[in-house]
């Protein structure tokens, strides 16, 4: 495994650190830093360990070693022997499901957690928080008869009762509405900015770890494959096993062939086409690699251009046919097939109206991109954490 990253420069020294390993029964080669402040969101496929780190963290499950680290507190150090308990972590943890007393009010349920103050203190404070996230008239109210919205706002309240260190949202939007789950992103993102403590949120969703989070980390099968921006992640992921796990469109295989020397470029041999990539990239020939073009870096002409080789000037133009169209609101999404129709390339177009006509299904065609859209990288995933 290698070493965990230092932390960034004028990062916050009070923010989580930890590292977990285990071969079974639940694999686990995982390393997380998030500074105080940091929104951090785990991605992965079910089963990659990301609720399973983050019970972890709220020690609820105990890996066979590693260390965490928060507010400049040990809570897990499985070689000095050294594990606290869940209720002296002040770990903040707010479930999908949200895990409220059915039997108690909506007050209750946080004065609940309120057990470090005075009996007589925990009904104004519970009252209080609950205000702090637009509650106040619901005090008194059932679980049962408070929306799925409310429900997820008394439990977040609930987290923040224990005057948390650290607190822990696993998927806390999934079983809302679409709209109800905009709404409460938005609360999220206020409320965030108000806390000066780290936030793990584990999500399966994509878009909403790109809109809330500083930074992410890519899990799979328990082991950390890349941690850093949303951004970086989405567009120049570390391996084709990150690609794979953040669903990146036009991911393909090829081999190297060597570099040109002016401009630089590495050179791909894809599908009996030469693709040319940006730079002397660090893989020998013959090497199997991975490489993805964004949709956007995607231009489409009308038929495979001049002397059947494409557009005048153009580099890493492919030749081929428009395959499906599809008119979505406010964009149309158009799939070109490559060659033979073995790989097919997706990106958008202005909607019909907004633009030059659509093409239509069949009709031969070429597209072209700079080597510089072009991002390679390991055909197997790496292991290792990778910092971004």
């Amino acid at each position: 495994m290698a070493e965990a990253p230092e932390p960034a420069a004028g990062r916050a020294t009070m923010g989580l650190a930890a590292w977990l390993a285990q071969a079974g029964p639940i694999p686990l080669d995982a390393r997380l830093e998030v500074a105080a402040g940091e929104l951090h969101a785990l991605i992965g496929p079910s089963g990659s360990g990301k609720t399973t780190l983050l019970r972890a963290l709220a020690g609820l499950y105990r890996p066979r070693a590693g260390t965490i680290t928060c507010a400049g507190e040990t809570w897990f150090d499985a070689a000095r022997g050294c594990d606290l308990s869940p209720q002296r972590r002040r770990v903040g943890l707010v479930f999908q499901h949200y895990a409220l007393f059915p039997h108690l009010s909506a007050a209750d349920n946080v004065a609940a957690a309120l057990g470090h103050l005075p009996r007589q203190a925990r009904g104004a404070e519970a009252r209080a928080l609950l205000a702090q996230l637009g509650l106040a008239d619901l005090a008194e109210r059932l679980p049962a008869t408070l929306s799925g919205g409310e429900r997820q706002r008394v439990a977040v309240a609930r987290a923040l009762a224990r005057n948390p260190a650290l607190l822990l949202l696993d998927e806390p939007f999934a079983a809302l509405d679409a709209r109800t789950r905009r709404h409460l992103r938005q609360e999220l993102a206020a409320l965030r900015r108000r806390l000066s403590i780290p936030i793990v949120l584990v999500t399966h969703d994509l878009e909403e770890a790109a809109a809330l989070a500083d930074r992410m980390t890519v899990l799979e099968r328990g082991r950390t494959l890349q941690t850093g921006t949303p951004a970086a992640i989405m567009t120049r992921p570390a391996s084709h096993a990150v690609a794979r796990v953040v669903d990146l469109q036009n991911l393909f295989e090829g081999e190297t062939l060597g570099v040109s020397e002016t401009p630089p470029e590495t050179l791909i041999s894809w599908h009996g086409e030469t693709i040319r990539a940006a730079g002397a990239l660090p893989f020998p020939p013959g090497t199997a690699i991975a490489w993805t073009v964004p949709p956007a870096a995607i231009t489409l002409h009308a038929g495979p251009g001049p002397d059947g080789a494409g557009p005048k000037g153009a580099i890493n133009v492919i030749a081929g046919r428009i395959g499906e169209v599809a008119v979505l609101p406010g964009i149309a999404r158009i799939v070109f097939l490559a060659g033979d129709g073995a790989a097919a390339f997706v990106f958008p177009r202005p909607p019909p109206g907004a633009g030059p006509p659509l093409p239509r299904p069949g009709e031969v065609a070429s597209i072209a991109f700079a080597p510089e859209a072009v991002h390679v990288m390991p055909l197997i995933g790496r292991l290792e954490t990778i910092a971004v």
